[in-house]
């Protein structure tokens, strides 16, 4: 298939330094809101990358729960392939495709998990559907068929029926704190701009143009 002929021209604003919070984690709070203003599905889309012991990459879109200075969280099963690429290596990255907006988002950081406390606080706030979807897949494992799966999950419903249901030991949540963020906004001619903030040795932030 010949894709050679699908183009699109970027026309929106630009951006220009001056114009840049010294905080990425502010900018990033203000190129969020203005992409939920859009009222498009799933906002907080992200694709998280990951890379195995040997090397290997791997990417997927989880959803971003909650973020503030201290890092980007999102929640996971601990025994999916995510989990145990995070396990042998923490070095991970991020990215918010805005395409509407023509920006992107680019993270990269290391990748922890958050307190028994702090994803049984978010846990207990998922709708009870989800709640019983996180003790019925076994992540990234092979199934048999869907109705497996489907089958477990009545299972559950029944036994935890008029029951508070508890935290799965084995699903929780993984702060992302950032080293690097990258704002990426689309310009015509392919000109784009793009600037970056990278942590320097004394926990401060550099902001710097990038040639597109």
């Amino acid at each position: 298939m010949d894709l050679t002929s699908l183009r699109q021209e970027y026309n929106c604003k630009g951006l220009v330094k001056e114009e840049l919070s010294s905080d990425p984690f502010h900018q990033f709070e203000k190129w969020f809101e203005e992409y939920v203003q859009t009222s498009l599905p799933e906002p907080n889309a992200m694709v998280l990358a990951t890379v195995s012991e040997a090397g290997e990459p791997s990417s997927r879109t989880v959803l971003l729960k909650y973020f503030d200075e201290q890092g980007l969280v999102f929640f996971t099963n601990y025994g999916s392939k995510k989990a145990k690429q995070i396990e042998g290596n923490s070095n991970v990255a991020l990215l918010f495709p805005w395409f509407l907006l023509e920006r992107q988002v680019k993270i990269e950081g290391i990748a922890s998990k958050i307190s028994t406390t702090e994803s049984l606080a978010y846990f207990i706030n998922r709708p009870r559907g989800s709640q019983l979807g996180a003790w019925c897949s076994h992540q990234s494992n092979i199934i048999s068929s869907r109705s497996m799966l489907e089958n477990k999950f009545e299972e559950l419903k029944l036994k935890f029926q008029n029951k508070t249901i508890p935290l799965p030991s084995f699903w929780g949540g993984y702060r992302i704190v950032p080293k690097q963020f990258e704002f990426w906004q689309g310009r015509s001619n392919r000109l784009h701009d793009r600037f970056v903030y990278a942590l320097n040795d004394d926990n401060k932030w550099s902001l710097d143009r990038l040639s597109p």
